[in-house]
């Protein structure tokens, strides 16, 4: 643990996604255009070590990874305990 006195710590996040078409008619599509987040941090810690922390969390943050990265997606369906092909 790196033991920096945090005060107080907010986070804002904003997802920015538009989600469009008919369900009746099955031209259901999402786009998204973005997530913003905004961190509030209160500390008299060293600047320094306040942005190496910050740095850590975020290269560890497994949301920040799955929105960043390219990821894989396995889907599976099964239907009565049999699988079921779309």
């Amino acid at each position: 643990m790196m033991k920096i006195e945090i005060k107080n710590a907010r986070v804002k996040v904003r997802f920015r996604k538009f989600l469009g078409g008919s369900v009746l008619k099955g031209t259901v599509y999402h786009r998204w255009d973005g997530v913003d987040t905004h961190l509030i941090l209160e500390s008299n810690a060293d600047p320094s070590r306040i942005q190496h922390l910050i740095k850590n969390a975020k290269a560890g943050c497994f949301a920040e990874g799955l929105i960043e990265q390219k990821v894989p997606l396995n889907s599976t369906v099964e239907i009565n305990g049999e699988p079921f092909t779309l």
